[in-house]
């Protein structure tokens, strides 16, 4: 059974309004993420991993060392699917409903929430990622580098940024704090946040 792309949930050029380019989309989803796919199904060509689900894989591998490669394709392509589900035309703004109130509950505020995932975001040296993810029932915000994530860690993942430097060099130079607040202003698609806590 091959790994397979899934396709962007937004047309190419969907968020030009809201400060991404298509050409973001044609490198980030057309080459680096539909490398990630390639390179794991050639990796686990004719082996066992083939047959399991991605997140099997993705905990399976992060546990071998002798499995590194095919960990880091595994979480990439996991990784920047569910950044796609994250993103939205005319997103950003707050939250409602019970992810609010678990945000204020958790965070003090939505304003504390927004500092403290911007300064996560911000402070992941070189390439990797800011995570807002539910654990064990607390919500909390996390920094993975290269293709880590929280599910190896036992978290739900509930929100992402990519902070690799290929996901914003076009749109926004290397200024990572602009794309941060554009991302969080303009973006985020709070209603996919909140089905991943109900679920």
């Amino acid at each position: 059974m091959a790994f397979t792309q899934p396709p962007l949930p937004f047309a190419m050029d969907a968020l030009e309004p809201y400060g991404m380019k298509a050409e973001t989309f044609e490198y980030h989803y057309g080459k680096h993420h539909k490398a990630y796919v390639d390179n794991l199904n050639k990796l686990t060509e004719g082996k066992d991993l083939a047959d399991k689900s991605l997140e099997e894989v993705i905990t399976i591998a992060f546990k071998d060392a002798s499995l590194t490669g095919i960990f880091n394709n595994a979480a990439q392509v996991w990784n920047h699917t569910f950044f796609w589900s994250c993103l939205k035309p005319a997103g950003g703004g707050a939250p409602t409903g019970d992810l609010a109130a678990r945000i204020d509950k958790d965070f003090g505020s939505f304003d504390k929430f927004k500092e403290d995932f911007s300064t996560a975001a911000a402070t992941q040296f070189g390439s990797g990622w800011a995570w807002l993810v539910d654990d064990n029932g607390t919500l909390k915000i996390t920094k993975t580098p290269n293709a880590e994530n929280p599910l190896v860690h036992g978290q739900k993942p509930l929100l992402t940024l990519d902070v690799w430097e290929h996901a914003y060099y076009v749109d926004f130079r290397n200024a990572r704090p602009a794309f941060i607040k554009n991302f969080l202003d303009n973006l985020v698609n709070w209603d996919f946040v909140a089905e991943r806590l109900a679920a």
